[in-house]
């Protein structure tokens, strides 16, 4: 039971909102084309595959995170109980867990067809850059945007074969999203990133992080809003739409830079946007 403890700390299956918003994006691209293929049964099956595979990559994705963090995650009040950190387990069994969940991953992505399993093949020097970014820029966030919302194409490729210039359209509206919430997520952590030097939109914009999250979020809801301008008018898309509007908005209003708490719980509140939009999505005419 002590070693699944661990496991489940280590994966952060205890804390389903990171595989959650690595999955709606993947959602929202099986919805859009579904709204063209109208394959009932392939869309559903999809859908599950898409979700076992978010929680594996994001899995193995919080390990190697961990791993290469462990040192500053050691300086850092909020992480450093995290089990490689506090050397609970080992960095040998860490990266077993790493190869396993990825070579699972793996069998899920060959289901699908040639394009999409060399995209997520792709996906994965994007996945493991990822925790080198703060080191080095003060836009890891943005790197985030494009790392866990490449699922959008994915999904796209895997039920129509190709790419087109709409669904990359809605995967840079879906970059701006995480742009947004990833900069709330790292209020919490400015003080101790500051002092070990590492970096983070959260500090460059610190003078004006809701001005920042704003411009972001508002970025995200105009190109969405671009996409499906023929959808606009007295239906349900917009209605829900609308709901997808003001739940970003809702999180402007809820944080507050100077208690984590309230980041915390905007940046959850996430989960519930991206179900939202999900919606807004499957409700296309």
């Amino acid at each position: 039971m002590q070693h699944l403890k661990i496991f489940i700390e280590l994966t952060r299956l205890n804390k389903p909102i990171g595989f959650m918003l690595l999955f709606w994006p993947c959602a929202w691209g099986l919805a859009y084309a579904y709204s063209i293929n109208q394959d009932k049964n392939l869309f559903i099956f999809y859908l599950a595959l898409f979700f076992l595979g978010s929680v594996l990559m994001r899995s193995a994705g919080c390990i190697f995170n961990d791993i290469i963090d462990k040192d500053f995650d050691k300086k850092v009040k909020r992480t450093k109980t995290r089990p490689i950190a506090s050397e609970k387990i080992s960095i040998k069994k860490s990266l077993f867990y790493v190869m396993t969940l990825c070579i699972l991953a793996f069998f899920i992505l060959i289901q699908f067809n040639l394009l999409t399993i060399l995209l997520g093949m792709g996906s994965m020097i994007l996945a493991f850059a990822y925790p080198f970014m703060k080191r080095i820029t003060y836009w890891p966030q943005l790197f985030l945007g494009i790392t866990f919302n490449w699922g959008v194409v994915l999904a796209w490729s895997a039920m129509n074969n190709n790419i087109t210039q709409e669904i990359i359209t809605l995967y840079i509206s879906a970059i701006f999203w995480t742009l947004g919430y990833d900069t709330i997520y790292g209020t919490q952590d400015m003080s101790d990133d500051e002092i070990i030097g590492l970096k983070s939109t959260s500090i460059k914009f610190k003078k004006n992080i809701k001005l920042f999250v704003s411009t972001s979020y508002l970025i995200c809801f105009m190109g969405i809003f671009y996409l499906f301008s023929n959808q606009i008018g007295l239906n349900m898309f917009s209605i829900f739409l609308i709901f997808f509007a003001f739940s970003l908005f809702f999180q402007i209003f809820k944080f507050k830079v100077t208690n984590a708490k309230t980041c915390l719980d905007a940046f959850k509140f996430n989960n519930f946007s991206g179900l939202l939009l999900f919606i807004t999505l499957l409700s296309i005419n």
